[in-house]
């Protein structure tokens, strides 16, 4: 549906303010994500995005299911862009066939070995040098199909269709499931990787002052960056698998 047929669609009394409210919201959510895409990918096309994904949380949003507005858009502005950049990807196969190889790696070995998998135990087992491996984890960085909010949708079909069945609260649902497994999955994370994801999604800081803050070059923050979120994947793959 386009976005004036959708407009069109829900505007009701209170829709207008709704959206101009929310606006804000949707180009935050747009900036934040576009600092770690490829410069072939422009805002403007974020925002549109983001703006059907607003008016389908305004058409669909249920007060009675216990999620506040702001929380429950969030999650479908986020989603809508990501489905756009997903519809146009640019990332070449062989990127994602190494970041493929990647995670496997790191679930097996941590799987054989009972601990987190490091850069080097990585290397050697893919048969590479150490150089290669960060190599390939920064042209899997721009990757848009490693992002957490990524394999946070997952979950979020899930919850709409309970949302709309009335069975369980949106609050209730996301404390199990893929969520919790998803939040246990980013607390054990190595110590760096835990900061670096933790200065991005709650501190909302780009690459540049991650590095700044951990005293380490903008490069080096997007392989740690790049590997936490493979190590998720490797962690979550059970339940990535049962979603698709």
């Amino acid at each position: 549906m386009s976005g004036v047929a959708m407009y069109a669609s829900v505007k009701t009394g209170g829709t207008d303010e709704m959206i101009m409210q929310h606006v804000p919201l949707v180009k935050r959510i747009a900036y934040h994500l576009l600092n770690r895409l490829p410069d072939s990918v422009q805002v403007e096309d974020l925002i549109q995005a983001g703006m059907l994904g607003l008016l389908e949380a305004v058409k669909q949003y249920d007060a009675t299911q216990g999620a506040s507005f702001d929380t429950y858009a969030g999650i479908r502005i986020r989603g809508a862009m990501i489905d756009e950049i997903r519809r146009s990807d640019w990332t070449p196969r062989s990127v994602h066939k190494k970041a493929r190889m990647v995670t496997e790696a790191i679930r097996t070995l941590e799987a054989k070995n009972g601990y987190e998998a490091k850069d080097s135990e990585v290397a050697e087992h893919l048969g590479i040098s150490l150089e290669e491996y960060h190599h390939i984890l920064l042209d899997s960085s721009s990757c848009r199909m490693f992002s957490v909010e990524e394999l946070a949708q997952a979950g979020d079909h899930y919850l709409e269709e309970v949302t709309q069945q009335g069975q369980q609260p949106i609050e209730d649902i996301s404390r199990g499931g893929f969520q919790q497994a998803l939040a246990k999955a980013i607390t054990e994370l190595p110590e760096r990787e835990r900061l670096v994801i933790s200065l991005y999604y709650d501190d909302e800081l780009n690459l540049r002052e991650i590095g700044e803050v951990l005293n380490i070059s903008e490069s080096r923050v997007c392989q740690i960056s790049t590997q936490a979120i493979l190590r998720l994947r490797s962690r979550l793959a059970d339940w990535l698998i049962a979603e698709q």
